[in-house]
């Protein structure tokens, strides 16, 4: 065990951890921040997606000693305060992607990283770029959603 300092969604943050310990684990269990979701387990699904240092990672896979010294962003980091959501979040309420939801903080750490890579995707680009599943198979409306934030982002 060593202890990892971590910058999360803005602060500084130490865990007491295994260096391979996966970064979902010291964000959920250490750190109480339980929106990142467990789906796989195997970086297949997306439902643990967050972003280091500004990409999309699956963090059931990320050793949590390769985010030492970088900025980790979690769901409940992403919007700019609690009363502003961030345009993928208000797109997400708009667009009524949710079903049952667990994939949903993934699905949207996901979107936001391919927005800020991509400004402007086609429906193509979308379909390939977010590979995060939903078993709800809500996906006509996640790209509705993606589309919508796209806009709101551009101004």
């Amino acid at each position: 065990m060593a202890e990892i300092k971590l910058t999360v969604n803005g602060a500084q943050r130490v865990v007491d951890s295994d260096a391979d310990t996966p970064l979902l684990w010291a964000l959920r269990d250490d750190l109480g921040l339980v929106g990142t979701k467990f789906g796989c387990g195997a970086g297949l699904c997306g439902a643990c997606t967050v972003h280091v240092e500004g990409q999309a990672v699956r963090s059931c896979q990320f050793p949590v000693s390769d985010a030492a010294g970088k900025a980790v962003t979690t769901i409940e980091g992403l919007a700019p305060s609690a009363d502003q959501p961030h345009a993928v979040q208000a797109a997400w309420v708009a667009q009524q992607v949710p079903q049952c939801g667990y994939c949903q903080p993934g699905m949207i750490m996901a979107v936001a990283a391919l927005l800020k890579e991509t400004p402007h995707p086609t429906e193509q680009a979308i379909r390939e770029g977010i590979t995060n599943i939903c078993r709800c198979g809500t996906y006509p409306r996640v790209v509705a959603a993606v589309q919508q934030a796209a806009k709101a982002l551009a101004g």
